[in-house]
């Protein structure tokens, strides 16, 4: 797993407002810096550190063979929690993680994750997004 705490800094939007989902478009929202994030690896992974669910996601793709980028959100004390508001709006859940993006395409959360990869749709997606090549 390739863990990308360090980078969260190129992402910040300065000056922020009040307003924890916008900087008041003085740069980049919360939302843009997850869909920069999102485009940035073939497969990338929100997560909290403490999270079983979180674990259980990460471990199922590099069972797979599969390298995710995986951004924990507690790890960063300045935009992690506007990170996870944006992700619960994206999902219309209570819980904001795990989120995977393959393909820099919303897959959803480990429901939507377990469905493809029982359902068979989860390989040609990771295929299709050059995360996986067997």
């Amino acid at each position: 797993m390739h863990y990308q705490a360090e980078s969260w800094g190129s992402y910040l939007a300065t000056p922020r407002s009040n307003n924890n989902m916008s900087n008041g478009g003085g740069g980049m929202d919360a939302f843009e810096r997850i869909e920069r994030l999102a485009n940035a690896s073939a497969v990338v992974i929100f997560s909290v550190s403490s999270c079983c669910m979180c674990h259980a996601i990460k471990r199922l793709f590099c069972g797979m063979g599969v390298n995710p980028t995986v951004y924990e959100l507690d790890e960063d004390p300045r935009t992690g929690k506007d990170i996870e508001k944006a992700l619960m709006s994206l999902l219309g859940t209570s819980s904001a993680v795990p989120v995977v993006f393959i393909g820099g395409k919303l897959i959803g959360a480990m429901d939507r994750v377990m469905a493809s990869h029982i359902n068979g749709t989860l390989v040609p997606q990771l295929k299709e997004a050059g995360a996986l090549w067997l």
